[in-house]
């Protein structure tokens, strides 16, 4: 099958290829033979007139060759519905507003061109939101902004973990000691940054062991790496300085993967990262950009960007 892909993801100039997901998933499109062009989402136009989803994007070949590592034609505006077949929506968060009007965009090419994720499972899956459906697996959580609600919860659990609703990448999580000090201060800096609540979970010491990033395609487990805090860190992710290691799943991460791996199918959450923490604890469920794909692949030999392009080349044949 030869296919026409849009990238909506961040400048090529930025990618970081040893690592990154989205340009795996390029130089796998690109061993099919399909056409791929780069656009910033920035540059998304709907035209109620002609009822037109229109892109400011560029022809683009990539190659794993870092500081050469793509090249990309001429900029023209595309229309998406009339001249793309599939869409990844691949942008770095944060989930904010110019986020959600970008999906909710995208959502009018139902019908016509296949997104993925399915933008409007997208929005209504936030990774720390969606996550509270599947409560029985994660560990004591508390979704508050007013500050009495958030000591209480701190008082009963000892020291807790204080994040954004909205974060990504391991930015802006914090950790309050039992004793709660800082814990009014550091509320208060959140109510000014987010008008959204916070989440607050208790610390758990089994993160010195890592925390897991599952992938998921279509449902389906393909593998998993282990991610481990960098010295003096208790963030594990490798954007803030983790490191992976080869990793099996438990039979309770197996138990979550099953629990959640039918809804993901029928949303049309094609590529999805879920975070689990000493074998047993969900944290979140990623959707909007999910990495890790690449670190799989290599420590277990497979080919997940491939698995993610059949997993589409199915639904485009259903």
């Amino acid at each position: 099958m030869t296919l026409r892909i849009a990238m909506q993801m961040d400048p090529m100039e930025s990618v970081k290829i040893a690592g990154d997901s989205s340009f795996a998933l390029m130089l796998s499109a690109q061993e099919r033979g399909y056409t791929i062009w780069h656009y910033d989402v920035g540059t998304l136009s709907y035209d109620t007139g002609e009822d037109k989803l229109t892109a400011y994007a560029a022809p683009v070949t990539v190659q794993r060759l870092e500081g050469d590592h793509f090249t990309m034609g001429e900029h023209r505006l595309i229309d998406l519905a009339e001249d793309i077949d599939v869409i990844m929506m691949r942008q770095d968060p944060p989930f904010d507003l110019g986020y959600i009007s970008a999906a909710l965009l995208l959502d009018r090419l139902k019908g016509k061109t296949l997104v993925a994720n399915d933008p409007r499972e997208v929005i209504n899956a936030p990774e720390k939101m969606f996550v509270l459906d599947y409560a029985r697996f994660m560990p004591p959580t508390l979704v508050a902004r007013r500050l009495e609600d958030i000591q209480d919860f701190q008082k009963k659990h000892g020291a807790v973990v204080v994040k954004p609703l909205h974060g990504n990448g391991g930015k802006a999580i914090f950790k309050i000691d039992a004793d709660g000090t800082n814990l009014s201060a550091l509320a208060e800096v959140f109510n000014q940054t987010w008008p959204e609540p916070h989440m607050v979970q208790p610390f758990l010491p089994e993160v010195s062991q890592g925390d897991k990033r599952i992938v998921l395609v279509d449902g389906v487990v393909t593998g998993a790496i282990n991610r481990k805090p960098g010295e003096g860190e208790f963030r594990s992710n490798l954007a803030q300085g983790g490191y992976a290691e080869a990793a099996q799943l438990t039979p309770r991460e197996q138990e979550i993967c099953d629990a959640m791996g039918p809804e993901l199918k029928k949303r049309g959450l094609i590529f999805v990262g879920i975070d689990v923490i000493g074998g047993k604890w969900l944290t979140e469920i990623n959707v909007t950009s999910p990495t890790g794909i690449v670190a799989i692949d290599a420590f277990n030999g497979t080919d997940t960007a491939a698995l993610i392009w059949d997993a589409i080349e199915v639904r485009l044949a259903a």
